[in-house]
């Protein structure tokens, strides 16, 4: 291919991203939505959280490239003939992709990938005396890879139906006697909305404390208004699973999170958000030179702030979740209404949340021109910070010593992000949550699921990066693409 056509087919799908991820904002923006996780365990890339109660809504997502595409993207653009991913459960991993154009609005991909790791890990352990000449080297490795569990195989078709709707199809097969994953997916782009249907089965959720489960039958509907800087937005989301739900891993199926049990969910939420510029640079930029993405160009500091409530109607035997002491710290505190008889319950909250954003340089320089640092305070219940407060106010009042467990209900949970230009495209990144744990007497302040990330961005498209990334706690990594994040 040749330079100049190769920059055109670069032009195009540089177009064709931006108006698939029209508006996409970075996930910390998406405090009560819980976006899609990226993850290594499947081959398209992504698991779901479990939903809460009633935040966050669970099924929604921001608009991204499907893993095929990505994968697509990094070998005819990025000179990588293979892409690597790691998990804990199966070790490191390559995979490939193949495209079959059918038609100008349809094609397919086989999404290939290879287990390297256990590959290496077979041959090392083989039996017998080791091979002397080359024939015999060929053999052996010859029948190590017949094993069919270092391969999977996924196809995927996506067919544009018209400008604004798609239908994406997938089925997944594992060589190592896994079940086999399918999803079926329509999307449609309204003037100020986004619909999104889908069927999952299984689907891959991942609860909080980072065990992986799959619903023999997930099905959502989705509709949100389009992100933006400040005003008002809605949410409401319908989700259903049917079977009973089991561990990934295989461990045992006890302490199943309510949210992925039997059962029909409504969900809707609205919110109100606020931006607020405390102080933007005006000087001038570098003349003739681009920076290195066009969304971290400008040195500023600013506050923003969000509140909104939320309501789910929930039916069947996931209604059980509301169903908690009221005097358990981590039990649902708004206002909810149970029909035991009828297998369904309301719940209601207000939540709230307040973020800090400050950057310095512009991106345009080849070292140290970058400096970012986001922090965010989410208030998820008003009714448990309500609690904590009067709890804490009759100590006060009653010169008692405060209750531990009445400050924790006050205490937001935060979120710290910090990014940093290494040279030229380069960047370091650190994505953290932070716990407050005042019943530890060792250490009050604990960092939970930090994400390390290597970013590279890509210059060519305005804002667009390939992120390499670990999780110490998952014990995963991968390497993703992304746009138009901030």
């Amino acid at each position: 291919m040749s330079f100049k056509a190769g920059f055109k087919e670069k032009q195009k799908l540089s177009v064709s991203v931006k108006m698939e991820m029209k508006k996409l904002r970075w996930a910390m923006d998406g405090a009560f939505w819980d976006l899609d996780i990226s993850t290594p365990r499947t081959l398209d890339g992504l698991s779901r959280p479990v939903p809460g109660d009633p935040l966050p809504l669970g099924i929604s997502r921001g608009a991204r490239l499907s893993r095929p595409k990505q994968i697509d993207f990094m070998q005819r653009f990025m000179a990588a003939p293979f892409v690597p991913s790691y998990a804990a459960a199966h070790g490191f991993s390559i995979q490939r992709v193949l495209t079959i154009p059918v038609a100008e609005n349809w094609f397919g991909t086989l999404l290939g990938q290879f287990n390297l790791q256990g590959f290496l890990s077979s041959v090392k352990k083989s039996e017998g005396p080791p091979p002397v000449s080359a024939s015999s080297w060929m053999q052996m490795l010859g029948k190590h890879l017949q094993d069919k569990s270092l391969y999977a195989l996924s196809f995927c078709s996506d067919l544009l139906l018209t400008p604004n709707d798609t239908l994406l199809l997938s089925v997944e097969s594992y060589g190592d006697e896994k079940k086999p994953r399918n999803k079926a997916l329509f999307q449609h782009r309204f003037p100020k909305h986004n619909l999104s249907v889908e069927a999952v089965w299984p689907g891959l959720f991942v609860d909080k404390g980072g065990d992986y489960w799959d619903v023999p039958l997930s099905m959502s509907l989705d509709l949100a208004t389009v992100a933006s800087d400040s005003g008002a937005s809605y949410h409401v989301c319908v989700h259903h699973n049917s079977g009973s739900p089991e561990r990934v891993d295989g461990g045992p199926s006890e302490g199943i999170p309510a949210g992925l049990l039997p059962g029909l969910a409504v969900k809707g939420a609205i919110s109100f958000r606020k931006n607020i510029d405390l102080w933007r640079s005006n000087a001038p930029k570098l003349k003739m030179v681009q920076p290195f993405d066009i969304f971290l160009s400008n040195p500023h500091v600013s506050t923003s702030g969000i509140i909104g409530a939320a309501m789910t109607a929930c039916f069947g035997d996931g209604a059980a979740r509301s169903q908690i002491e009221d005097d358990d710290p981590q039990g649902f505190r708004g206002f909810s209404l149970q029909a035991p008889a009828v297998k369904s319950a309301l719940l209601a909250d207000v939540f709230a949340s307040a973020s800090f954003s400050a950057q310095h340089g512009n991106f345009q320089r080849l070292f140290l021109d970058l400096t970012r640092f986001h922090a965010r305070l989410d208030f998820p219940s008003r009714a448990k910070f309500l609690s904590g407060a009067t709890h804490l106010a009759e100590d006060y009042f009653n010169s008692q010593k405060p209750n531990l467990e009445a400050i924790q209900d006050i205490c937001p949970n935060a979120t710290l992000s910090l990014q940093q230009q290494i040279a030229g495209p380069f960047s370091f990144r650190v994505d953290s949550k932070v716990a407050v744990e005042l019943g530890n007497q060792n250490w009050n302040i604990r960092v939970d699921e930090p994400v390390f990330a290597i970013e590279y961005a890509l210059q060519v498209l305005g804002s667009a990066k390939a992120v390499a990334w670990y999780s110490p706690k998952h014990q995963e990594g991968m390497i993703e693409l992304r746009f138009y994040e901030t």
